[in-house]
């Protein structure tokens, strides 16, 4: 682990701490809180044991970073109650707080580079357009376990797990997830294939 990666992943934890002191001070279901951050919990200690192994590019990090933060944002307040989400629900004069659309959209953004990586790096399959629709297949397959999930806590927790689910009253809010997953998974991989090369390159990957 060079000097740089583990003062990205210092700066990547710092902030992540004061995130979630703010977003679990006092946030607006504690129930739906944890199951909205679990997945920064989880990744973090991840990312410090594979530090030495397998560092990931600036690009990688710096997504799983920001994801963590859309992630805590959303259990402070859940899904279909962010601020910013209502001022843009009023600037275009959506039916609905277009937050949880964005959440999806990163579920997919995020990964299709972290999964992509792994891929290239771990020398399960090389570049190329057949990289590309795996990549997104397998966003596509994180987006469906996850509405599992949700679907598994509507079962447990009946109606104490609407705001987890946040579907603000529509019967398609789980197609939607999906393909909002989908379309994240493919404009990451459009905008982002040549500059994560470059530091794949860097890496010697």
């Amino acid at each position: 682990m060079t000097k740089r990666y583990r003062r990205n992943l210092v700066i990547l934890t710092a902030v992540w701490a004061v995130a979630l002191l703010a977003s679990g001070w006092s946030p607006f279901d504690r129930a739906t809180w944890w199951m909205e951050v679990a997945p920064a919990l989880i990744a973090l200690p991840i990312l410090w044991a594979s530090a030495r192994r397998l560092p990931l590019t600036t690009l990688a990090l710096g997504l799983i970073g920001f994801h963590g933060l859309v992630l805590m944002l959303g259990g402070a307040y859940t899904y279909a109650r962010v601020p910013v989400g209502f001022a843009v629900q009023d600037w275009f004069d959506l039916a609905r707080n277009p937050y949880d659309r964005f959440g999806h959209f990163i579920q997919g953004f995020v990964p299709a580079i972290v999964l992509r990586e792994l891929l290239v790096r771990l020398g399960l399959l090389k570049r190329g357009a057949l990289l590309a629709v795996l990549v997104m297949a397998c966003c596509l397959a994180v987006s469906a376990a996850y509405e599992l999930i949700e679907f598994g806590a509507a079962m447990a927790l009946g109606q104490g797990a609407d705001e987890f689910l946040g579907t603000q009253g529509d019967p398609w809010d789980t197609q939607w997830d999906m393909l909002m997953c989908l379309i994240g998974a493919a404009t990451a991989l459009s905008l982002l294939t040549a500059t994560h090369n470059r530091q794949l390159d860097r890496l010697g990957a």
